[in-house]
């Protein structure tokens, strides 16, 4: 099982043990679940408990979280449009110069494709919700929490270049 890392912050974000689509070669899409957080849990990273371990750990009736949220104790954060913009245009220069720093031919397809995508962010704004990793080092990444068509699924939005694979 992979695990991703903020390249920024070092924090864990998502795992491969959770559905994750690449879009337009900037972003993860990583579908989720919404859960009944365990008693006494640690960080889950999607794996699990044998399913006869899962209904003796269920949490007493309370509030259902995000898997994902759960899984990596990511810690909401709020922000208007000028701040997370604000956010946004340092965050990317940062990516920029890992990528300068780590594999130089990535850098040019990220600045072709992170502009649209950012555009479709600003686009929706309103729609998303703010998650930083559990350090909650807002230097790095900021995910982004949105619902699909339906209104239910909820889905999360991570940065491609802003990850890397841990095992």
């Amino acid at each position: 099982m992979l695990v991703f890392s903020d390249v920024i912050s070092d924090d864990r974000m998502l795992s491969d043990s959770f559905p994750i689509r690449e879009v337009d070669d900037v972003v993860y899409e990583v579908d989720c679940k919404l859960i009944q957080p365990r008693r006494g849990a640690g960080i889950d990273i999607g794996a699990g408990p044998p399913a006869e371990e899962a209904q003796e750990e269920l949490g007493d009736g309370g509030t259902n979280i995000i898997d994902v949220i759960d899984a990596f104790q990511l810690q909401s954060i709020i922000f208007d449009k000028k701040s997370y913009i604000a956010h946004l245009k340092g965050y990317l220069r940062a990516i920029e110069r890992y990528l300068q720093e780590t594999d130089p031919s990535r850098v040019q397809e990220f600045e072709k494709n992170v502009n649209g995508y950012v555009k479709k962010i600003l686009g929706n704004f309103n729609n998303y919700e703010f998650y930083t990793g559990g350090s909650m080092n807002t230097d790095g990444m900021v995910a982004l929490l949105n619902y699909r068509e339906d209104g239910v699924t909820p889905f999360f939005t991570f940065w491609k270049n802003g990850l890397r694979a841990v095992h």
